[in-house]
């Protein structure tokens, strides 16, 4: 039997192992996929012993991400670009790493919101964190030339200017409602909006009508952020389907199958979150 888990600290929030049972079922895989509590101290041990305790690979949840790319033996170029691992597999007695958190969120953004870069217009992205990290990556992929970072703590943000420097433009958490002039695109990468975190103060006014919103926060799943886009009449993308697609590449590194998102697998996780 093939075996592969999350790992986290703390991990008991994870949704994945529901994920990848239901594509378990689904294509009759004698496979099983569970949590595993992995304290910081405990990491580079646990990772060094994958295949002695029966696993194939695991996905890689906070605070190990940036740890768990330092102690691959090969990584590809998505994890190398973002310096952070979310999808690690065992290959030819070798630790692979990925970051699939790139492909989870810019193929939900082009499902969601097809055609949101065709006007070229520039991206406004809240956060300066792992998953802005991410994104920052990834629109620059999609051919974006112009991003507006904002984030509480300015020093933050100009550290992940410096990382990728590449039509990027820092601006004062002061002036992010009228910083969406013009905008395409806004993504909130942060956990403002997110159950049991303060809420998220933006107003869209500035934001063209035609603009996108995606919120990476998916409890809720209609965040207030998505609520007042929608009034507004712009697109809105939520968080949901980024942790699914984000979960598609590793499932067939493990299992050799590569699964598909549909309607029934995110019926199955919305009921969860009791949306």
């Amino acid at each position: 039997m093939t075996k592969a888990c999350v790992i986290g600290w703390p991990i008991k929030h994870s949704r994945s192992p529901m994920i990848h049972g239901f594509w378990l079922r689904q294509h009759g895989i004698e496979g099983e996929y569970v949590k595993r509590a992995v304290a910081p101290e405990a990491l580079a041990e646990f990772l060094g012993n994958l295949e002695r305790n029966g696993f194939s690979g695991c996905n890689v949840t906070v605070p190990h991400k940036e740890a768990a790319f330092k102690l691959a033996d090969v990584v590809d170029e998505a994890a190398s670009a973002v310096q952070a691992a979310n999808t690690l597999w065992l290959a030819d007695g070798k630790l692979h790493a990925s970051n699939t958190d790139i492909f989870g969120f810019m193929t939900h953004l082009e499902q969601s919101a097809p055609g949101w870069s065709k006007q070229g217009r520039p991206v406004a992205l809240l956060g300066a964190g792992g998953a802005a990290r991410a994104i920052l990556y990834g629109l620059n992929q999609a051919g974006v030339k112009e991003i507006r970072l904002f984030n509480r703590t300015r020093s933050r943000a100009e550290q992940l200017k410096g990382f990728y420097d590449y039509g990027v433009s820092v601006v004062d958490w002061s002036e992010r409602h009228e910083g969406l002039e013009d905008c395409g695109l806004v993504v909130n990468s942060t956990t403002l909006g997110m159950s049991g975190s303060p809420p998220l103060d933006l107003s869209l006014d500035a934001l063209p009508v035609d603009g996108v919103v995606a919120d990476i926060v998916y409890a809720p799943l209609e965040t207030p952020l998505l609520a007042a886009a929608r009034q507004k009449g712009c697109r809105g993308v939520d968080g949901l389907g980024m942790l699914l697609h984000q979960a598609v590449p590793g499932f067939e590194y493990w299992f050799g199958v590569r699964p598909q998102v549909s309607k029934a697998l995110r019926d199955l996780v919305v009921a969860d979150l009791g949306e």
